[in-house]
């Protein structure tokens, strides 16, 4: 992930620090693959785009982002059946990148 660390921290202003961003299995396959660039998303999530969120999630998410008292969470829909979470843990240390049936 190294790699992926570094593009991000290009981001200007970011809203809040990522902390160690860590991949699942099931997320390192895609990357592997070709499939998942997790660049975009990162990018996305650091700048408090939730992406594919209803409107209670992202107000939790937006409260979580004043206060720090919760985690952040981002859905992507990335290929039809295909989604992409990223969660961000409240003390921002860690974001994991992971897909829904990984959770």
């Amino acid at each position: 992930m190294t790699t992926e660390v570094l593009f991000i921290s290009l981001v200007p202003n970011p809203r809040f620090p990522l902390g160690q961003v860590v991949v699942t299995e099931g997320v390192d396959d895609l990357i592997h693959q070709g499939r998942l660039n997790p660049n975009e998303y990162l990018r996305r999530h650091l700048n408090a785009d939730w992406g594919d969120l209803d409107e209670p999630d992202r107000l939790q998410n937006d409260t979580a982002l004043e206060f720090g008292e919760d985690r952040l969470f981002s859905s992507y829909q990335i290929a039809p059946g295909l989604k992409l979470w990223i969660i961000t843990e409240r003390d921002r240390s860690v974001t994991t990148l992971l897909l829904p049936s990984e959770y």
